[in-house]
């Protein structure tokens, strides 16, 4: 079984990574532990850089807790919803984790909703924890 953790640091992110670590235990799971960054130019060196140490930390977490992972810094070009369905998709996982932060209405019109796409369009069952 493959489940992927969207992780962009957040507290809502860090509470779906211990969610992830308890049903990839229960499941036997791999996890993909996923940063997706707007661009897919050369971007702020600073910003990947910091994005990378992060994903080293959650990688850590899982590897203090017995879990199989890996990190991936995705730079495609895409919005991080899509980029993760994407990714869901062309690596076949199985479930998906994802951290959402509260947000009001007018917010998810001005911003979109990352966790919105990903729900409406993943290729499979998709947690979400607050």
């Amino acid at each position: 079984m493959k489940l992927l953790v969207g992780y962009d640091g957040s507290n809502a992110a860090k509470d779906a990574l211990g969610l992830a670590i308890d049903h990839a235990k229960a499941f036997g799971a791999m996890v993909y532990i996923v940063t997706s960054l707007d661009g897919g130019e050369a971007g702020d060196g600073t910003r990947i850089r910091q994005c990378e140490v992060d994903l080293e930390a959650a990688k850590k977490r899982f590897d203090d807790a017995g879990v199989e992972s890996a990190t991936h810094l995705l730079i495609r070009g895409m919005s991080p919803g899509e980029d993760l369905v994407a990714f869901a998709t062309e690596k076949q996982v199985d479930g998906i984790v994802i951290g959402v932060k509260r947000r009001s209405r007018v917010g998810k019109v001005l911003f979109g909703s990352n966790a919105q796409y990903i729900i409406l369009n993943a290729p499979c069952p998709v947690t979400s924890i607050r």
